[in-house]
């Protein structure tokens, strides 16, 4: 069974980084200007700005 890369508010952080709100079906829903939040490992996810959006782990961009 792999990670969790999803998370509800009140979840728990299970590593430092910065988070942001994706829609509910991250690849089909872009989110103009998402909310962001740096937590460390065990922190708690605030709310969202929407019920409808979960958090994720934001990804350095690639540069080919």
């Amino acid at each position: 069974m792999g990670e969790k890369t999803e998370f509800e508010p009140g979840d728990k952080a299970p590593n430092d980084g910065v988070y942001m709100e994706v829609g509910e079906r991250s690849f089909h829903t872009e989110i103009q200007n998402p909310q962001q939040v740096t937590l460390e490992r065990g922190e708690s996810f605030p709310e969202t700005t929407n019920h409808n959006r979960k958090w994720k782990k934001k990804t350095k961009a690639r540069v080919h």
